[in-house]
């Protein structure tokens, strides 16, 4: 993907819920929350201090991360939905 994001924010796709509840119920795509974790498709540099200094990102591409449900705005690229966040918006990266 030809597309870098800018200071701290990064790139964000969703991982694909559940199409199943434990007990085996179907559940269908209108009543499916969409989730809240994902994997950092790319990140920008990081942000700067008031003095000019490079804050380096904690996240990288690749890593699988958790994030608020309300978080990053939705866009387009290259015809997949992705997501757009500020760092301060991830909670927490899943090992």
């Amino acid at each position: 993907m030809a597309f870098k994001p800018l200071h701290d924010r990064v790139l964000v796709r969703r991982t694909e819920s559940e199409e199943k509840t434990k007990g085996g119920l179907i559940i269908p795509d209108s009543a499916k929350e969409k989730p809240s974790e994902g994997e950092v498709v790319s990140c920008g540099e990081g942000a700067r201090k008031d003095s000019g200094e490079l804050i380096a990102m904690a996240v990288k591409a690749g890593d699988k991360v958790l994030f608020g449900k309300w978080s990053g705005t939705e866009v387009t690229l290259d015809g997949e939905e992705l997501l757009m966040m500020k760092e301060s918006d991830i909670m927490g990266i899943l090992s």
